[in-house]
């Protein structure tokens, strides 16, 4: 599998760029290949597949996570349209902690965002009837399902709204913010 791999702001976090095999015919892409993605240091083993459909551009899910003893890393892509895909570190003793990064994800290009285990996610629509799909490594536990503000002034992500109101559910709109979240996650130095 042709892939390249890229470490964002924060390093845990990578945006990959699968090759695209294109003719008069339209194009070829192996979206996901165990091996070539546990060389790229991805060695997740993916449970569960989740896909969305957000209606309106300006739709923002998330920040969302799950905590031990289920939490989960993704891999998330875009099946239509384009997001703005955003990831939050919350390992107490991360020197990034409550820091974001993110890039942008498009269909066109195929771009994909890792996810991993001790970050929160999240994502706002840059096009109307974007759907998105996303690879989780844990299942759902609906004990475990946490989250946090997506407005939230002490992460501040510049959410690209053009000044319009975001979309987001009653649930999202209820979250905590950071600053009242206890962590359960920790950051591990790596070997």
């Amino acid at each position: 599998m042709a892939l390249t791999v890229e470490k964002l702001a924060i390093p845990d976090v990578l945006l990959i760029r699968p090759k695209k095999f294109g003719d008069a015919r339209g194009y070829f892409a192996e979206t996901y290949n165990a091996r070539a993605y546990c060389e790229a240091g991805i060695d997740c083993v993916f449970v569960q597949d989740n896909q969305s459909l957000s209606v309106e551009k300006g739709t923002i899910r998330g920040l969302h996570f799950q905590v031990p003893p289920e939490p989960q890393a993704k891999l998330v892509r875009v099946l239509r349209g384009a997001i703005l895909d955003v990831a939050v570190d919350l390992r107490r003793g991360s020197p990034h902690y409550g820091q974001w990064c993110g890039a942008t994800l498009t269909a066109e290009e195929g771009e994909q965002l890792f996810v991993p285990r001790g970050f929160a996610h999240g994502f706002c629509t840059l096009m109307p009837e974007t759907e998105v799909a996303y690879k989780v490594d844990g299942f759902y536990a609906p004990g475990c399902d946490a989250g946090l503000r997506y407005d939230d002034p002490d992460i501040n992500i510049p959410w690209p709204l053009d000044g319009k109101a975001a979309m987001i559910s009653d649930k999202d709109g209820k979250l905590p913010f950071l600053r009242d979240f206890k962590s359960p996650f920790t950051f591990e130095v790596p070997a």
